[in-house]
């Protein structure tokens, strides 16, 4: 059935095309298995919240009539602003507006998070671009640059709250440099999400073709509830399609973790007992509250623009397993830099198990893509990143996070990166194991290479499922390097990284390659330490069990100076062609294009066909480089899906003619 929704309509209907529900809210109330719920343009002001889920065969569809032109908005629009002094207005808010959940008395905080706790979730709006937030009425008159800001022009807009408890009102002080917020279109945060179902268990949803924007989203670490503007809320078989999806305190979409009061923000309340411990905990405990593959995840986040968001663009602990994340645009994620922590990125997922991301562009983030814990059967192909990374002119946020494209973290693996295209100063922060790279163009560092785990027993898996098979430390290495190109793009000196309590700092490696790797065992030095046959000494064979693995490279190219592992075979080294070497990235009107001489300087240069056979097994998980459905990956598809045939050369391309097309489409 057709369920039809118009917030021009004259008066509310019922749900008929003749008698439009003004509401979306009024539809997903009624809204059953195979109904359409179309929604006509307008700016709908209200949190949609689905009563009923649909099945795999008749999901409940909500429908945008005209794409993008249904607006799902957290905010509301306030012309009752009074001229305080200078350039400074004020304006009176009513709470009774926000009801049980108060924006401008929640602060942005939790476990992981890292900055100065001083940022509400609530958030000012002047035509569509998010002032910043500062906690006092004199910084608010100043109206200064905020030094941190990817977009120091935008951050002299400022807005500063305070509660006047005796008439139970929110004042918020604004800078509006010059301009009469009542003549513009200024907007307040008032709802926490826009389509988000209160419940779990609401399956198999299709939402296509609606703007969502400006909601007061909370800060959403792993072993906490985590909300976004939209999401499916522990539920199965979602589909987020062309959306717009902008202007999110946090999270813009969340495929994470429900609510279990036993275990949310557990040390930033309670401090007994390590966050690394509740993240553990939340990996058992989601199993008891139904984390299986029949209950939870195989959603579809497909062709949305997301952007403008201070946490992540999709954020997720557990929910998203199984699930498919393509086409998408993310970009602008957290360049505000008010917030700080463990959490923020344009992709931050927990546990992505057998979770493809694949034709995606991600760029201007703090950091692309973040597989943290459980990237096991993780596959990142064909993605275009790069502009990963902070500007020159913007100062260190204190508990502000580093910046790569890629960062996977305390896995076991397998967790498979294909032809991807890699272009900020650093590629991939590697803090894991179990990882293969196979023909990626990486025109950065491979960074944090045996480090930045300590003693974190994480979890690893049945294969293509969520249940535990084990838990174990991180050992580092277990890694494949097959056909890809490697190029100093950037400089190659060291990045020092300042300590957030001024104590110290770390250095991070900005050399391009794989020279890190040097001191990690070949295959066949690694096994000889075993002695197969005769009857083993456990204490004997203790460093064994707790040394690197091996490391396996073979058919990569070294461009510009970057530096080939000493265990490298048949590898392209070209020591000639520092300074000569070059890959930019060029924006026109119909997208963007590949500009690089990479290819005529390894002109003749072929490996092998890699397949799922060449890369083996992930040591721990036991678990072969391989599709969710357990068949085997033949490499032969490049960066646009075109066939390689019997000649195989490195990087992303299955031919160089192909760098004449758009690499991402306008």
């Amino acid at each position: 059935m057709d369920i039809y929704v118009d917030v021009n309509a004259q008066r509310g209907g019922d749900g008929t095309k003749k008698r439009p529900f003004k509401r979306i809210g009024d539809a997903a109330k009624r809204a059953v298995a195979g109904d359409e719920v179309l929604v006509a343009p307008g700016i709908y002001r209200e949190y949609v919240n689905p009563a009923n889920g649909g099945t795999a065969d008749a999901p409940v569809v909500y429908r945008s009539i005209e794409p993008l032109g249904a607006v799902i908005t957290g905010a509301e629009q306030v012309k009752s602003w009074e001229l305080y002094k200078e350039d400074v207005w004020v304006c009176h808010i009513s709470n009774s507006i926000f009801g049980a959940y108060h924006p401008y008395k929640t602060f942005v905080y939790g476990d992981w998070y890292f900055a100065k706790a001083d940022k509400h979730t609530g958030c000012v709006y002047l035509n569509d671009k998010a002032m910043y937030e500062v906690s006092s009425l004199e910084d608010c008159m100043a109206g200064a640059v905020y030094e941190c800001s990817w977009v120091p022009e935008e951050s002299v807009y400022k807005w500063y709250t305070v509660q006047d408890e005796a008439a139970d009102e929110t004042l918020i002080y604004g800078n509006f440099h010059g301009k009469n917020p009542n003549e513009e279109n200024v907007e307040i945060n008032v709802r926490r999400e826009c389509f988000m179902p209160s419940k779990t268990g609401i399956n198999y949803i299709t939402v296509s073709g609606f703007t969502i924007c400006k909601a007061a989203t909370t800060w959403a670490p792993p072993a906490a509830f985590q909300d976004g503007m939209i999401g499916p809320h522990w539920s199965k078989g979602w589909i987020i399609e062309d959306c717009e999806i902008w202007g999110s305190k946090c999270a813009g979409i969340s495929l994470g973790k429900y609510l279990d009061p036993d275990n949310d923000h557990y040390f930033t309340y309670k401090y007994v007992k390590s966050p690394t411990q509740m993240e553990r905990d939340a990996v058992c405990r989601g199993q008891y509250h139904g984390w299986l593959k029949e209950n939870i995840g195989g959603h579809i986040i497909r062709r949305n623009n997301i952007h403008h968001c201070e946490q992540g663009g999709i954020i997720g602990r557990m929910g998203g397993v199984f699930s498919v994340i393509e086409d998408n645009h993310i970009h602008h994620i957290n360049n505000m830099m008010e917030l700080g922590g463990a959490e923020i990125a344009g992709i931050k997922m927990h546990a992505a198990i057998d979770v493809i991301m694949r034709r995606n562009h991600i760029h201007h983030c703090t950091m692309g893509i973040w597989c943290d814990w459980e990237a096991q059967g993780t596959r990142l192909s064909q993605n275009l990143l790069h502009d990963n990374q902070r500007p020159s002119y913007a100062k260190q946020l204190k508990g502000g996070m580093m910046s790569q494209d890629i960062f996977v973290e305390v896995g076991h693996g397998p967790t498979l990166i294909d032809n991807n295209i890699l272009l900020s100063d650093a590629s991939l922060r590697f803090a894991t194991q179990g990882v293969a790279l196979v023909h990626n163009l990486i025109c950065g560092a491979l960074t944090c290479v045996g480090g930045g785990t300590g003693p974190r027993y994480t979890p690893y898996h049945i294969p293509h499922r969520t249940e535990v098979m084990g838990f174990m430390t991180i050992l580092h290495g277990d890694d494949r390097f097959y056909n890809n190109i490697f190029v100093q793009k950037w400089p190659a000196q060291d990045v020092v990284i300042m300590h957030d309590m001024d104590d110290g700092f770390d250095t991070e490696n900005r050399a391009a390659g794989t020279w890190m790797f040097d001191e990690y065992p070949t295959q066949d030095a690694w096994m000889s330490q075993f002695d197969f046959g005769k009857p083993a000494d456990m204490a004997k064979l203790e460093p064994a069990h707790f040394g690197h693995l091996p490391v396996w490279l073979e058919g990569n190219a070294y461009l510009g100076g970057a530096r080939a592992c000493k265990n490298e075979v048949n590898g392209f080294i070209g020591e000639d062609t520092y300074g000569d070497v070059y890959v930019e990235l060029k924006k026109k009107d119909d997208g963007y294009y590949l500009d690089t001489n990479v290819y005529d300087m390894i002109d003749g240069f072929t490996g092998r066909m890699i397949n799922t056979d060449v890369l083996g097994m992930a040591f721990e998980p036991e678990e072969k480089f391989e599709n969710p459905d357990g068949t085997p990956i033949q490499f032969d598809e490049d960066y646009f899906g075109r066939h390689r045939g019997v000649h195989v050369i490195p990087g992303p391309f299955a031919d160089s003619a192909d760098l004449k097309e758009t690499v991402w489409k306008a």
